[in-house]
């Protein structure tokens, strides 16, 4: 049987570019929660003692962002000066300007922001309808964190800095055969030795994050692979606002528009289209049309409508393309202002988006399956999908 294997990494809420994308949606999240129809693309820089704050934001409302930027780097976790990087002592710069005009002309109107591409997609691999590659590894960088705030007895030497990456063995019929590498990299104290800490995570990383029945004797583990990890955050590696894209989206297993999410707000299609596109892919593969679905569309900045729509299954579809993308144009608006009003964006949901990926979790509006029982009315109930889905769970319990 040919077999092929497929990695995708995801990285903590310590990790520098993280840092960078937290900061930036909770700049959106504070504007928008007293004026919902702000303008907002917020960018940050972290490096050793600083953080920058760029961007074009135009707004009626005031937030005061020093304590705001504080804040989030207190939650997250830098909390001491040794990290060369803490809420208290690092310099905020602040560099916003406001929005373009020119841009405010096409988007007040109701078009687009900017012109693009954005894609989304989804498959039976797991219960969240997502690659199970990279729903493992957030997993894994997820319990790190629970570990490190909720129950830091277990592990108390650990920093905020984190990233993992998982490889997943498949077979040519695309069925999970188990996982056969596991890479973390955790930030830790200078007092702990790579033994302890590769011990620690065994017992108390993995059993909670990846299913039993994924690991066998072929699987490989690399925990701290360097030998040492004591340097990290924004002082070991410099961050930036949206440098995490795959981390956000897929993991590598679909294509990606080229524009990021983070700091941006719902009239940006960037995030907005991209939120849509995933939902429209959830409900085609959850109402049984296709065991994986992929969908682009494109926009020209400042039209309403969208100017591509593509829907592809890979092969797995039990209806033509072009039948469901007839049935989008007919039920579905896809303007910005549509997509705000279906998921109700112009309000403070984003900060949590920022880490973990943006889809795969039941929280957002756009992972709701309320097209499904429309679609199989229109196309019947069918019987594209196969198998047992992964369950993977991204809270501090074991996985079921």
């Amino acid at each position: 049987m040919a077999t092929y294997l497929f990695s995708s990494e995801s990285v903590g809420e310590g990790h520098p570019d993280k840092i960078c994308d937290q900061v930036s949606d909770a700049v959106l999240d504070a504007i928008l929660a007293d004026d919902p129809d702000a303008r907002v693309a917020c960018e940050c820089l972290a490096t050793t003692g600083m953080i920058v704050v760029a961007g074009e934001i135009t707004t009626s409302t005031y937030i005061d962002l020093p304590e705001l930027v504080r804040n989030v780097i207190r939650d997250i976790g830098y909390t001491k000066a040794e990290y060369r990087f803490d809420a208290d002592s690092c310099a905020i710069i602040n560099v916003i300007n406001k929005q373009s005009p020119d841009i405010a002309l096409g988007v007040d109107s109701g078009g687009a922001g900017d012109q693009g591409i954005m894609f989304g997609y989804a498959c039976t691999e797991t219960d969240a309808f997502m690659p199970a590659p990279i729903m493992l590894a957030h997993a894994i960088v997820r319990r790190l964190a629970y570990i490190r705030k909720q129950e830091p007895e277990r592990m108390p030497y650990l920093r905020p800095d984190a990233k993992c990456q998982v490889t997943l063995e498949y077979s040519d019929s695309s069925e999970i055969l188990g996982v056969r590498t596991v890479v973390i990299s955790t930030q830790h104290e200078p007092n702990v030795s790579r033994a302890q800490i590769e011990q620690d995570i065994r017992e108390h990383v993995i059993p909670y994050a990846i299913p039993d029945f994924l690991l066998d004797e072929r699987t490989q583990y690399h925990i701290n692979p360097t030998g040492k990890f004591v340097i990290g955050g924004p002082h070991g590696d410099t961050g930036l606002t949206g440098r995490k894209i795959i981390v956000d989206t897929y993991g590598g297993r679909a294509p990606h528009g080229g524009g990021a999410f983070s700091g941006k707000d719902p009239t940006k299609v960037d995030r907005s289209g991209a939120y849509v596109a995933r939902y429209l892919a959830k409900n085609i593969v959850a109402a049984g049309l296709a065991r994986e679905c992929t969908v682009q569309l494109g926009y020209a900045i400042g039209v309403p409508e969208p100017v591509s729509l593509m829907v592809t299954m890979n092969g797995t579809g039990v209806v033509p393309s072009e039948e469901i993308e007839r049935w989008i144009r007919e039920n579905i608006d896809l303007t910005p202002g549509g997509i705000i009003r279906r998921f109700d964006l112009q309000r403070p949901i984003y900060r949590q988006t920022a880490v973990y990926g943006h889809f795969g979790r039941s929280e957002f509006p756009w992972e709701q399956l309320d097209l499904v029982p429309a679609l199989q009315m229109r196309f019947g109930i069918a019987r594209a999908t196969n198998g047992t889905p992964v369950q993977v769970r991204l809270v501090g319990q074991r996985t079921v």
